[in-house]
């Protein structure tokens, strides 16, 4: 789990003044909570409004198993490559996207499309791998998730929640903290909707402090300059867990907090459960929040599962641009739609499409992006990338750019090397106005 304190932030309030952020809460809990004119919830997306003026996040929805850009952003109904897939239009005229994602349709103003990735790396655990990391596996160094590096690299407010969050994957799903250290692994969600689980003392306060302070005294009689350091970083882990599961701030877990026609928006699947989930952790002030939705392998009967696939993702990525919109944070949070790589051209004799990461999309919107475009092409048939190509570094140097962190800052691997956050490519400037 990944836990970090801000330094102090200042929030200002639009009246000529600026007042510390523990001033701004003590001001409004006087004044509004006491009197109970004020929720938590309300409180949090108050202050959130103003603090992500000021800090950048990120949401990944992951799609993993690789998806076919033929049934998603980049459909070829005049082809015989297309299939039985067809087009339909959105806000933006002359951008088309698939036929079952019409959420994401009305939401193309505030979103960009990239039809132009193009990598060498078809097998799932690599490509997975490169697409989190920016690097292909190697047996001497771990390389950190982009969703660590986010963590390390940028403010998150002073929580007591983990600045990483992955719902529904795992850290072989991607990847974790890898050279960072554990400390920036994401704090792992198997579904959203239910609160974690082990985050609640397992007796009263009082006595969960003391069985604290007597681990904390064993501890110390650890003899030894490793066995003191691997001491030190299991108590300053116990010491941030405790932190986290004794907050109140744990109630952004908690989606029975939301209004009905909220939940609604985001329909009822697990997906959508995450999606809203991971709004509601940004607007806390978590940095960085990965959603997984599985499946997307379609070796066999490719249409009628990407077609249940959309079903999953187009009603809660549609309404997850509109919230955040709503409240201001879009324009902070970088949201990202993307898998490891696309899906063969050739429709197979199985109905299916094959690995295909010569040429494949990934959907941003927000963190500065000029939604209604397209970046790049493929052909005809949609199996070369035509104009446009964009590569793997060429993406995360996007990324970095979108949330204002440095690509060329180095951290250190275990054998003494530095590893940039990104090395080589360059941003897709066309993405930023």
């Amino acid at each position: 789990m990944t836990f970090h304190l801000r330094h102090q932030v200042d929030v200002n309030l639009g009246r000529g003044g600026i007042v510390g952020r523990r001033d701004f809460l003590r001001g409004i809990t006087a004044a509004s909570l006491a009197a109970g004119t004020l929720s938590w919830r309300d409180l949090v997306a108050l202050e959130a409004s103003q603090l992500r003026k000021q800090g950048m996040a990120c949401i990944l929805l992951w799609m993993q198993g690789g998806p076919s850009h033929f049934e998603t952003f980049s459909p070829k109904p005049h082809h015989a490559n297309g299939g039985e897939t067809k087009a339909i239009s959105t806000a933006v005229p002359g951008i088309e996207v698939s036929e079952h994602y019409p959420h994401v349709a009305a939401m193309m103003h505030e979103a960009a499309i990239v039809r132009s990735m193009t990598s060498k790396e078809g097998s799932h655990p690599r490509a997975t791998y490169l697409m989190h990391t920016g690097y292909l596996p190697t047996a001497s160094v771990k390389y950190p998730s982009f969703g660590a590096i986010a963590a390390q690299q940028l403010p998150h407010g002073e929580l007591d929640l983990p600045a990483f969050v992955r719902i529904g994957g795992n850290l072989q799903n991607g990847g974790g903290g890898g050279i960072l250290g554990i400390e920036y692994d994401p704090f792992l969600m198997p579904l959203a909707g239910k609160l974690p689980t082990n985050a609640a003392p397992g007796t009263d306060v009082p006595r969960y402090h003391r069985r604290l302070d007597l681990l904390g005294r064993l501890e110390a009689g650890a003899a030894g300059a490793t066995a003191n350091e691997e001491v030190a970083e299991h108590q300053k882990l116990y010491q941030k867990a405790s932190k986290m599961i004794l907050s109140s701030q744990m109630k952004a877990f908690d989606l029975d907090h939301e209004p009905t026609h909220v939940r609604e928006g985001y329909g009822s699947g697990q997906f959508g459960l995450g999606c809203l989930l991971a709004r509601r952790l940004v607007e806390t002030g978590i940095t960085c929040v990965e959603v997984t939705l599985n499946g997307w392998d379609t070796h066999a009967e490719n249409f009628p599962r990407t077609k249940e696939l959309a079903a999953q993702v187009d009603q809660p990525l549609g309404y997850l641009l509109t919230d955040l919109k709503q409240r201001g944070l879009l324009d902070s949070t970088l949201v990202v739609w993307m898998g490891e790589f696309g899906r063969t051209p050739k429709i197979n004799p199985r109905a299916g499409r094959d690995h295909y990461p010569k040429a494949f999309n990934v959907l941003l919107a927000g963190g500065g992006v000029r939604g209604g475009q397209v970046i790049g092409k493929t052909d005809a048939g949609g199996g070369e990338v035509a104009d446009r190509p964009v590569l793997v570094a060429d993406l995360f140097q996007t990324f970095c750019k979108s949330l204002h962190i440095n690509p060329a800052a180095e951290n250190i691997a275990p054998n003494g090397r530095p590893i940039k956050i990104v090395d080589g490519g360059h941003p897709v400037s066309e993405l930023f106005a």
